[in-house]
């Protein structure tokens, strides 16, 4: 019961981190530019705040998954500015010759720009919620322990995801030229800025 428990965590979250929105943009524009490491850890902050929200779920923590639906508006704000700011950084981005050797420095910012990004979804959260609820997994009986092991699913789902994009993007990097890295700068920068602006038209008509 408790491996199926967890292997529903890991479907759910893998499920949910691999559609390739910005964040998956990311993972891929940073591979290329600055190594499969880097990549790697942009997943990881995506992976982590998923985990964050699926605790939320999994627990049945309604006050606070309220809280952040009634400030969706605030989030979505500024989580489409955030958006449309490192889609400009992107866009603008030198081409890498070859994959640069990541300091700690950039490790912690690609770790925390993902995780934040993510965080300022409000949808993240209400998929989680109705994932669970669906399944019928938030507070289905099985205590503390059996939520604990449905959000460590969650994260190792994600993350499995990440691992993967960023070995495969990381294994095409020897195909890609001077030329051919500045355009990728520039589609995922153009289509991450079109996520951010999106997100911004949506929060305020919604």
């Amino acid at each position: 019961m408790d491996a199926a428990i967890f292997v529903r965590g890991v479907v759910i979250g893998f499920a949910i981190a691999a559609p390739v929105g910005p964040i998956g943009l990311l993972c891929i524009q940073r591979t290329l530019n600055h190594g499969r490491i880097v990549g790697l850890v942009s997943g990881l902050g995506a992976a982590t705040a998923d985990a964050v929200y699926g605790f939320v779920a999994a627990f049945g923590l309604t006050l606070v998954s309220s809280f952040l639906v009634e400030q969706r508006f605030w989030l979505g704000l500024i989580g489409g500015l955030f958006l449309c700011y490192l889609g400009v950084r992107t866009f603008t981005a030198p081409p890498a010759q070859q994959a640069a050797q990541a300091g700690q420095g950039s490790l912690w910012n690609a770790y925390g720009s993902t995780f934040l990004l993510t965080l300022t979804n409000p949808m993240t959260i209400l998929s989680f919620v109705a994932i669970f609820a669906g399944a019928g997994l938030a507070n289905s009986g099985g205590g503390n322990a059996a939520a604990a092991l449905m959000v460590l699913g969650v994260f190792a789902g994600s993350a499995a995801w990440w691992l993967l994009l960023s070995e495969v993007v990381s294994l095409l990097r020897g195909r890609f030229n001077a030329t051919a890295m500045i355009w990728v700068n520039r589609v995922a920068g153009a289509f991450i800025v079109g996520f951010g602006v999106y997100s911004l038209v949506s929060t305020a008509s919604g």
